[in-house]
């Protein structure tokens, strides 16, 4: 149920999120506003991302913080189609992002609670890969619905853009059921017992453990390159001629190569260590990504770049997870998670933004290649990191 949660959720989320990209440019904003934009996203959930942590430690049943997120997700695309100006679109976007942090932190300390440690990186890897799947799906159907025509006057673009939003919005409705049928029950008498032996750490404690802080770098960097991916490449495709259509098919097409190596991961970490597999994440994504920018208007070597780059960036997500968890006393793991999380939604602010201001003068490519470079900086705090 919360695989099947997920995916829906996921699915609406990442349908709306370039649809947000296309009408702000139909609204009359730049890219300077799109990186706000998609800031925003983040921004709002920065304050409460802790706070959620803390609190799924606490609860015995982590349904109902699963179904507050499902419901803030379903809002969110309605208001979207209905936001008439930038600041509403921006606020909108913000209430997304709320519903997306309530639904994954509290998924993330469910697996971290109830599954056994010899499990767990198979199941952040499904997890995660339901967060593809989305990735996938929501970028193909957001490029169907603004259509492959070049040209089209801000008035249509608009329209379309709203009415996709309604279909995202009807996507992430049929969610709730599944939502309210999660069973997400408290661990047996024994594991509580054993989690309640040990004190919650303060933030500063979990900053301490070396594993929580390169982790959380990692996480950022890759978080926040994804989502650069889903904010710039319509801006890049505007700039090049390249139809929204197929935007929308090699967003999927990325999104695709990161499921595949989500659900690979017990293969691969059966003949490579988690920290080497995150460095070839970092370092993979980072490498192949830097050169999309040249040549993005041919799509199928785009399309093969995607899928190299996908896999790298799907690769290091679920891996990080596991690594935090493991880190932590029993009794911190979610505010661990949360604060993993935190750190995704600071980059998620920062960077977006940054990004936006570098694509004004130096176009959409700008924005990508600095990803590149957030990447290959998290490469770099790597060396001497050991698995605990």
């Amino acid at each position: 149920m919360l695989i099947a949660a997920a995916g829906l959720c996921q699915v609406a989320s990442n349908f709306a999120r370039p649809l947000i990209s296309y009408k702000v440019l139909a609204l009359g904003g730049d890219s300077i506003i799109v990186g706000v934009t998609s800031a925003s996203y983040a921004l709002v959930p920065v304050a409460a991302a802790l706070w959620l942590g803390r609190v799924s430690d606490r609860r015995a049943s982590l349904r109902e913080i699963v179904i507050v997120g499902t419901l803030l997700l379903s809002v969110g695309p309605f208001v979207l189609s209905l936001s008439p100006s930038l600041l509403l679109v921006a606020v909108a976007s913000a209430l997304l992002g709320m519903g997306q942090l309530c639904f994954t932190i509290a998924g993330q300390a469910a697996i971290a609670r109830f599954v056994p440690a010899s499990h767990m990186d198979a199941a952040f890897g499904w997890f995660t890969a339901s967060f593809a799947v989305g990735q996938m799906v929501g970028p193909l159907l957001a490029g169907l619905a603004m259509g492959s025509s070049q040209g089209v006057p801000a008035g249509v673009r608009l329209a379309d853009a709203n009415t996709g939003l309604l279909i995202a919005g009807i996507i992430s409705v049929l969610a709730v059921p599944f939502a309210f049928g999660t069973t997400l029950k408290p661990v047996s008498a024994d594991k509580q017992d054993a989690a309640s032996s040990s004190r919650p750490e303060s933030v500063s404690a979990l900053l301490r453990y070396p594993t929580v802080r390169t982790n959380m770098v990692a996480s950022l960097a890759l978080l926040a390159t994804t989502d650069i991916l889903v904010a710039f490449l319509p801006l890049l495709g505007e700039d090049q001629g390249v139809p929204p259509v197929i935007v929308g098919i090699l967003l999927a097409v990325r999104a695709a190569a990161s499921i595949a190596s989500r659900l690979l991961l017990p293969v691969l970490l059966a003949h490579s260590s988690r920290p080497a597999l995150v460095i070839a994440s970092l370092a993979g994504a980072g490498t192949t990504l830097a050169l999309l920018p040249f040549l993005f208007h041919f799509p199928w070597i785009a399309g093969t770049l995607l899928v190299i780059g996908g896999f790298f960036l799907g690769l290091g997500q679920p891996i990080t997870m596991t690594l935090v968890t493991q880190a932590v006393p029993p009794a911190s793991r979610g505010a661990a998670l949360a604060l993993r999380l935190l750190g995704n939604r600071v980059g998620q602010v920062i960077l977006p933004a940054a990004a936006g201001l570098l694509a004004a003068p130096v176009g959409a490519s700008g924005a990508l290649w600095m990803s590149c470079a957030v990447l290959a900086a998290a490469c770099l705090r790597w060396p001497g990191n050991k698995e605990n």
